[in-house]
């Protein structure tokens, strides 16, 4: 199966979980939007009006007939084609369950700097930004980290990864949300991380795969910036 994956080609955004996903696997996938012409094919397929099940917004994924939406969702699709979830329906629900919390905490990451509405520009809504990032990094971050941190505790000893021991595309999703905040938010995790040594120590196995860290080297690894969702404010981090 050649993937096609659909996704604006100069942030990391949602995308970028997916990408990590079709990468460890050496997956073989096209990121459509990143070659020539691939943003009107993009925008084509968002537009169509034959897509029987069409997406809202990237990113989406094609594989064969299929036309899948929703960054969790493609990859609840994608993991066991992949071999990045056990088998078992209770063990495959609970990945989704971790994946859509993940969801859930990257949802309010973009919104310490986009609280009032996507629309407005960060500096029509600094005021409210610096209110929503003083509340994010004082009581929510701590509380995601922790929630994970407390999931990889629990694990027999041995046991390195989310779901035990072996890896997932949770996982993988986990080392980019490490990535993201510290990007973002640098020294709050410079305070935060020694309190979730657990979590610090599977974004650094996760870094280290044979197949991410040469993406992580190569230029397919598209650098943050301002325009994604992991964004950096010097103000909002205190």
């Amino acid at each position: 199966m050649r993937y096609e994956l659909y996704y604006w080609p100069s942030i990391q955004g949602r995308g970028e979980f997916v990408r990590l996903a079709l990468e460890d696997a050496g997956a073989d996938y096209d990121d459509v939007a990143r070659r020539p012409k691939g943003m009107p094919a993009m925008m084509r397929l968002l537009e169509s009006r034959s897509n029987e099940y069409p997406p809202f917004a990237p990113p989406f994924l094609k594989a064969g007939k299929l036309v899948i939406a929703q960054t969790a969702n493609i990859l609840l699709y994608l993991a066991t084609r992949l071999d990045l979830v056990p088998k078992s329906e209770a063990t495959r629900l609970w990945a989704h369950q971790l994946q859509l919390t993940i969801a859930d905490w990257v949802g309010e990451v973009h919104d310490t700097h986009h609280p009032i509405g996507g629309g407005l520009y960060y500096e029509e809504q600094k005021a409210e930004a610096k209110r929503r990032t003083a509340d994010f990094t004082a009581n929510r971050l701590p509380k995601f980290l922790g929630y994970f941190e407390q999931i990889l505790k629990r694990h027999p000893k041995g046991s390195e990864y989310l779901l035990g021991g072996k890896v997932s595309y949770v996982d993988l999703s986990m080392f980019q949300m490490i990535e993201g905040v510290r990007y973002a938010f640098p020294r709050t995790m410079a305070r935060l991380e020694p309190k979730y040594p657990r979590l610090i120590a599977l974004h650094d196995r996760i870094s280290a795969r044979p197949r991410i860290a040469p993406y992580l080297r190569s230029p397919r690894r598209i650098p943050f910036n301002q325009e994604g969702i992991f964004r950096r404010y010097p103000e909002l981090d205190r």
